[in-house]
């Protein structure tokens, strides 16, 4: 049977050796890095990341307009794509009339199930070309989380990665001790001659 001796590391011990304190600081140091670091990281990469997304989001909304067209007809060689939200278009022609201008008429994307007739939302960049929508404040937020989840489990990974390297030179130098000390002790203990 076992007896497990709480924060025997900590306490002054013949046995002790300093590989043992370096080891007992290095976990307490990674607990903190863990439980406070790699959260303040995450925090600190997301808010960055929010910041960064809500800006692209400012100017695609400032150089983006939405017209609500007419599906004229679709072009019979168009493949599908995914739009924002995992839905399918197609490229169709649409028609549209803008106060001032008349009637415009240009290839867009439109939804897959949109029919001839039908008036679908089509977005234009100030050149005229047919651009996705603008990000929204979903795709904000749920960008926002993803860079602070992956900061702070890279974080959690870095600094486990250093506690496994300081874990493995304390090994070898605990190894190198006891080879020491056993090179001093077996002469004594086996009755050769060093």
């Amino acid at each position: 049977m076992r007896t497990r001796v709480r924060g025997w590391r900590w306490r002054r011990s013949a046995l002790r050796r300093r590989s043992d304190v370096v080891e007992a600081w290095t976990v307490l140091v990674v607990a903190v890095l863990i439980l406070v670091g790699a959260p303040l990281a995450g925090a600190a990469a997301a808010s960055w990341a929010h910041g960064e997304a809500r800006s692209v989001s400012m100017e695609q909304r400032a150089e983006r307009h939405r017209v609500r067209a007419e599906v004229v007809g679709r072009k019979g060689d168009s493949l599908p794509s995914v739009q924002a939200g995992g839905q399918h278009a197609y490229r169709a022609t649409v028609r549209w009339t803008e106060p001032g201008e008349g009637t415009r008429t240009a290839t867009a994307r439109v939804p897959a199930d949109a029919r001839r007739g039908e008036r679908v939302d089509v977005w234009f960049d100030d050149q005229g070309r047919n651009v996705m929508p603008p990000v929204d404040e979903a795709a904000v937020r749920q960008h926002t989380l993803t860079i602070g989840t992956f900061a702070a489990g890279g974080a959690v990974l870095v600094v486990l990665f250093g506690h496994f390297l300081v874990r493995r030179v304390a090994l070898r130098r605990r190894l190198a001790e006891w080879d020491r000390a056993w090179a001093r002790t077996e002469p004594q203990w086996t009755h050769r001659r060093a």
